[in-house]
């Protein structure tokens, strides 16, 4: 987080009788509340439409409910999602980072420092696992491209009777001719191949 911006928040209190000690906390860590919810329930909109740099859930234990709304929300993506609550248990914290949790801290010391420390650690966490994810995906995607090019170049062999040096060399002339994707060009001769095979 850049130094001097102000962090924006949306927060999801569950626990209305202990609101004030994690405002008070936000407030004097200079961290600006953008919209304050008091349940995960249609939360959708309201986060596409306020945009925060974190969402806050704070709550007495995480319920079956919170924790699949949670789990909705992170497969689309940023924001991260921060808990507090004053549920300690070893089952509750695995449920709700395997929600998509990037940090869940037990509330008990809301201390201004403390909290703006916690947000930013888990802005970090988050952003790191993002990168990994991409990575994770675009190395999914180049493993199944290369599939691809490897069914085509064989399909490639067997049709023309050429080695498979040949063959690649003709799968990419097409593609360029085409001006397509390798992938996309051996995706096109696999389907021709199922077709007539």
């Amino acid at each position: 987080m850049e130094m001097g911006r102000v962090l924006r928040v949306m927060l999801v209190d569950g626990t209305p009788r202990r609101v004030s000690s994690l405002r008070n906390a936000l407030d004097a860590a200079e961290i600006s509340v953008a919209a304050r919810l008091s349940s995960t329930a249609d939360w959708q909109a309201q986060v596409a439409s306020v945009r925060p740099d974190v969402i806050i859930i704070h709550t007495e234990s995480p319920s079956r409910g919170v924790l699949e709304r949670i789990a909705a929300t992170s497969r689309g993506g940023p924001p991260p999602m921060v808990m507090f609550t004053g549920d300690d248990s070893s089952e509750s914290i695995q449920a709700a980072i395997g929600a998509g949790v990037a940090a869940y801290v037990v509330d008990r010391n809301l201390e201004p420092g403390r909290i703006r420390s916690i947000l930013q650690v888990a802005m970090v966490r988050f952003q790191q696992e993002q990168a990994l994810r991409s990575r994770l995906a675009d190395a999914e995607s180049r493993l199944a491209e290369r599939k691809l090019t490897e069914r085509a170049k064989g399909i490639i062999m067997e049709k023309r009777g050429v080695n498979e040096a040949e063959a690649y060399r003709l799968l990419r002339k097409m593609a360029m001719d085409r001006n397509q994707r390798l992938a996309e060009v051996a995706r096109q001769i696999i389907s021709v191949a199922d077709v007539f095979g």
